[in-house]
């Protein structure tokens, strides 16, 4: 969802209308709330900036999706096909073509369950080879 400065701004004056509220209600300077109030108007400003920054970086990476042509991958060779990072194309190497095939599947929005017969092993062995295929990945992540 894109960021509405006009609602934000909205929220922004009632919180502190309220709690200038409150501030003058145990007493406070006038002087002080006004410092607040700058800081705090300072520090939204900041925000609003962040979030337009965020949503323009969301929308360009969005239409380069549309641009790129994604690769359709139906095998684990052309999962393997698809690495550009050398080292990780060659730890991939050393791991089996079963957890591929898991990973491959996983991928491709089959639950634990749905893959359980593809691969002809249990339920717990898949959450296994991942989670064993996860450290390898860890220590691979520390290696770079």
């Amino acid at each position: 969802m894109a960021y509405n400065h006009g609602r934000e701004e909205r929220k922004w004056r009632i919180w502190k209308e309220n709690e200038e509220k409150i501030l003058r209600d145990c007493g406070v300077e006038e002087s002080v709330i006004e410092e607040i109030r700058t800081y705090d108007r300072a520090d939204f400003n900041s925000n609003r900036r962040f979030y337009r920054w965020t949503n323009d970086v969301a929308e360009y990476l969005e239409e380069m999706a549309d641009t790129e042509p994604q690769a359709e991958i139906h095998s684990v060779s052309d999962l393997l096909d698809e690495i550009e990072n050398e080292n990780l194309y060659r730890a991939l190497l050393t791991v089996d073509k079963r957890t591929l095939q898991i990973v491959l599947l996983k991928m491709q929005g089959y639950s634990t369950k749905e893959i359980a017969p593809i691969v002809h092993l249990t339920t717990g062995a898949i959450y296994a080879r991942l989670d064993h295929l996860r450290k390898k990945l860890r220590q691979f992540k520390k290696e770079i």
